[in-house]
């Protein structure tokens, strides 16, 4: 994906000002969504809820423009196009239009201007219409692109399937099969996602993204969700309880394609395939696949989990793992019990000190975001390039946001580099 240029003008403006945007950048999404939702409460239906409750969608929309806006005015930057594309797939899974990025781009940069005042003279402004617009547009593409391979009609993204399977995988988590009421599943790379659109009973109507956790079949899909329990104050998950007390066969949702960009590629190069929780959905169905297609391949499962009885798809993934020529795998527990035991589970948090991986592995990581970049950083400890390692994360990505990581020290040593160029 081929960055676009700002205008000279432009360039030196955003240059001069994206340091005083990145601090209040936060702030300023935070007075961007309500006003927004505000004016358009329709859009309520696209977004999630549960983000915007607890802060994680204007923090990683402030994350988004602020990166790309450095990327436009500091060519040795990080390249964003990973983080284009993650955000489009997300996007074609909600079906969201080229039509909308009008209405957000209105709110957006009229937040700008609440939160930075005189600050924001009509030069600033215009040049922030420009990074904003550049910004979508590429986005626009992308999901122009998107939706015409998936055969897709943006106004009409979901296709009705029924539920005819319900399988209780522990105490907190259930699978559902789920076939479409007409014609076939669409063609999917494993490892990708689709999201429901659940119409609540209150008459509020939310969309929620869950990863096929099955093998590629031409019938069916399943999905493994966890409901989601509040911690700290925060509600219980809406859909996700709606779902684990509603969801039987018979009932019937609205699915979207299957969209995401962390994939089982088909080299023969060995896996490594990390989890914790609910994030080993997505390793299932990699394992499975692996396991039907390239029993040769080497694969290493490494999961952690809170016990053994909240180890979901555990039993199943054994016995796929039991299938591979060249496979190992690896389990912690942070309480040990009867499952753990039976397991040969380790006590604690995942620890890969004493574990030797392939340095030419590809890398597939899914979990809370703390628990990912602490196994990213021994991964590169141990020799395993960056560029190989992959993550998916349920939610926004606020992979940006670590603080160890030093990417917000980054961010700000190229905004002084740029403004020092100018």
């Amino acid at each position: 994906m081929k960055t676009p240029t700002l205008s000279p003008q432009s360039a030196e403006i955003v240059a001069a000002t994206a340091g005083v945007v990145a601090e209040h950048a936060v702030q300023i999404t935070s007075e961007f969504y309500p006003n927004m939702f505000a004016a358009h409460p329709e859009l309520m239906r696209v977004f999630n809820k549960a983000n915007q409750a607890v802060g994680e969608q204007p923090v990683a929309l402030a994350s988004s423009v602020v990166a790309y806006a450095v990327q436009l005015i500091d060519p040795e930057a990080p390249d964003f196009s990973p983080v284009m594309e993650r955000i489009a797939h997300k996007h074609v899974s909600l079906g969201i239009q080229g039509t909308d990025y009008i209405t957000v781009g209105h709110y957006l940069l009229e937040a700008v201007g609440t939160v930075l005042g005189d600050a924001v003279t009509p030069e600033v402004a215009s040049a922030w219409d420009e990074v904003y617009w550049l910004f979508a547009t590429q986005l626009i593409a992308e999901e122009a692109r998107l939706y015409a391979l998936a055969g897709v009609d943006p106004e009409e993204p979901y296709r009705k399937y029924e539920i005819t399977e319900r399988t209780e995988e522990t105490d907190e988590v259930f699978s559902i099969t789920l076939k479409p009421v007409e014609g076939e599943v669409p063609e999917h790379h494993t490892g990708q996602y689709v999201a429901l659109a659940v119409d609540l009973p209150d008459g509020e109507r939310q969309p929620r993204q869950y990863t096929i956790s099955s093998p590629r079949v031409a019938d069916h899909i399943r999905l493994t969700i966890r409901r989601v329990d509040g911690v700290g104050g925060t509600p219980n998950g809406q859909v996700s309880t709606f779902l684990y007390e509603n969801a039987k066969p018979g009932m019937v949702l609205d699915v979207s394609t299957p969209s995401g960009d962390v994939v089982l590629d088909e080299s023969d190069a060995p896996l490594v395939l990390v989890s914790a929780g609910i994030g080993i959905t997505p390793m299932a169905a990699i394992l499975a696949d692996v396991a039907a297609d390239a029993p040769q391949r080497e694969v290493v499962l490494l999961h952690a989990d809170r016990a053994g009885g909240s180890h979901a798809l555990a039993e199943e993934m054994a016995a796929a793992a039991e299938k591979l020529a060249n496979g190992s795998s690896r389990v912690w527990y942070e309480q040990m019990d009867e499952q753990g035991t039976a397991r040969g589970a380790s006590e604690g948090r995942m620890d890969l000190s004493g574990i030797e991986l392939p340095t030419d592995a590809r890398v597939f990581m899914c979990g809370p975001l703390p628990f990912m970049r602490a196994v990213r950083r021994e991964l590169m400890d141990k020799g395993v390039p960056a560029c190989n390692i992959s993550y998916e994360v349920f939610g926004p990505d606020l992979w940006a946001q670590d603080p160890e990581s030093g990417a917000e020290k980054e961010v700000v040593a190229r905004i002084e580099e740029a403004q020092q160029g100018a």
